[in-house]
């Protein structure tokens, strides 16, 4: 057999098979850093937990207080995924029977709750102890599993009477600083009794008048995303 004049001679299948070394050594590197993505690349997960103010009654697909709070926190630098567990026409105690499922629905668990229930408890004239024992009972049990709250406080409509009012807006800053959930005073301001930033029901926001309720609110939304989960808010 005649010798090969290939200047790489006999080193041919040496070469071969270090390419190919190389190439699967590449390919488990490059797998090896997909899979090893760190943990804070993932979006932040943000339960909006209430009401038709946020369900987006009367609104459109993109017009509502967990779409555009979404997008807000992205422009602010905070990749976010926000979810919108409102149901329109919920009461506390409605919101309160709901939601071990609307959590155990969620892909992962949340990295903040936003408790927005109350209003229609003082529109239906219900007890304020009633609100404050449901609300105590979401809150409680969202402590319990270790996630972080930012709870929405409501006001009383002034013909509910002083008396009402004062145990109605009351018991927000309570069950806040009880449970260590921190505390975003009025979900409407800013917006209440506005009425070129309302529907023509009055109660319910507009497109504009949810921008405003994000732009005011976004602050307190990426403190509590900040916050870790068992500190008490600051």
């Amino acid at each position: 057999m005649k010798r090969s004049n290939s200047p790489y001679g006999r080193r041919v299948p040496i070469v071969q098979r270090l390419l190919a070394r190389l190439t699967i050594g590449l390919a488990i590197a490059l797998a090896m850093l997909a899979t090893a993505a760190p943990a804070s690349a993932r979006d932040r997960l943000v339960l909006a937990f209430g009401d038709s103010l946020t369900a987006g009654y009367g609104l459109g697909p993109a017009q509502g207080f967990t779409v555009r709070l979404e997008a807000a926190l992205r422009r602010a630098g905070v990749s976010a995924r926000v979810h919108n567990g409102g149901v329109s026409g919920d009461t506390s105690a409605a919101g309160r029977a709901r939601l071990g499922w609307v959590l155990r629905g969620l892909k992962a668990k949340p990295d903040l709750v936003i408790v927005e229930l109350g209003a229609n408890d003082m529109l239906r004239g219900l007890s304020p102890a009633q609100t404050r024992a449901n609300l105590e009972a979401i809150l409680a049990e969202l402590k319990r599993q270790n996630i972080p709250v930012l709870l929405a406080g409501m006001r009383a409509a002034p013909n509910m009477g002083r008396p009402y009012a004062t145990a109605f807006e009351g018991l927000y800053p309570a069950l806040a600083k009880r449970y260590g959930a921190r505390l975003y005073p009025f979900f409407l301001d800013g917006v209440a009794a506005q009425r070129g930033l309302l529907q023509a029901d009055g109660m319910h926001p507009n497109p504009a008048g949810v921008d405003r309720i994000v732009a005011r609110m976004l602050p307190t939304v990426i403190a509590a995303l900040r916050q870790r989960p068992g500190a008490p808010a600051k």
